[in-house]
């Protein structure tokens, strides 16, 4: 079966998603969540990206990138997920053992607007849906954790919409089961998430538009 079309054009901010294969914990200790977080910042050494938010789960990752060319945004993760595989393996002595990750990244580009903060919400509340944590600052491997502490992590960037003074607050209140369930069905099939006709000229597979899905 080919694979599904990919849109990668610069002027559009990606959720991508990444997670581990049959369930393996990609990161166990403290050193394990600290290695990715300096292998995000390489990673734009080798392929310019901003990186405007970032979570990182026990067993999957998520990014909100915003790349400068076209086709950079799988050039960039690729080099993120493959460069992060061979590394874990060998910190784990797992060489040989099969994949890390259970497939090719996920991602779909998010309108600007009041997608987008979603979006971004979604990612920076991921530890606390997952009762981890009681308020998402508490998440250390988070972009919310870092932008609010001393230790600002200096691989993020600013985006195409300032966050509110309250997004703590914001962040920290529930988003409703039917939204979540909405967007990871966007997530699983491809789908661009924002206003119907957003991404009318953009074409999928066989020629069909993208169907896009309301916040």
């Amino acid at each position: 079966m080919p694979r599904k079309l990919r849109v990668t054009q610069a002027e559009y901010v990606y959720h991508v998603l990444n997670r581990a294969t049959k369930q393996t914990i990609l990161f166990n200790t403290a050193s394990d969540y600290c290695a990715f977080e300096q292998l995000l910042g390489e990673a734009r050494s080798h392929i310019a990206m901003r990186i405007l938010a970032y979570c990182l789960m026990p067993n999957h990752w998520h990014l909100l990138l915003w790349p400068f060319a076209d086709g950079d945004l799988s050039r960039f993760v690729k080099w993120l997920s493959t460069t992060h595989a061979v590394r874990w393996n060998r910190a784990h002595d797992a060489v040989g053992r099969g994949a890390v990750y259970q497939s090719r990244f996920k991602s779909i580009p998010i309108q600007t607007g009041p997608h987008l903060f979603w979006v971004w919400r979604y990612i920076e509340r991921n530890p606390l849906r997952a009762s981890l944590v009681r308020q998402a600052r508490d998440w250390r491997w988070n972009s919310l954790s870092q932008r609010i502490s001393s230790s600002e992590a200096n691989f993020l960037d600013n985006g195409s919409i300032r966050l509110p003074s309250d997004w703590e607050t914001i962040v920290n209140v529930p988003q409703t089961p039917d939204e979540i369930k909405a967007f990871r069905q966007s997530v699983t099939v491809g789908k661009p998430y924002g206003c119907e006709g957003w991404l009318a000229p953009l074409v999928r597979k066989r020629g069909r538009p993208a169907r896009l899905r309301k916040p």
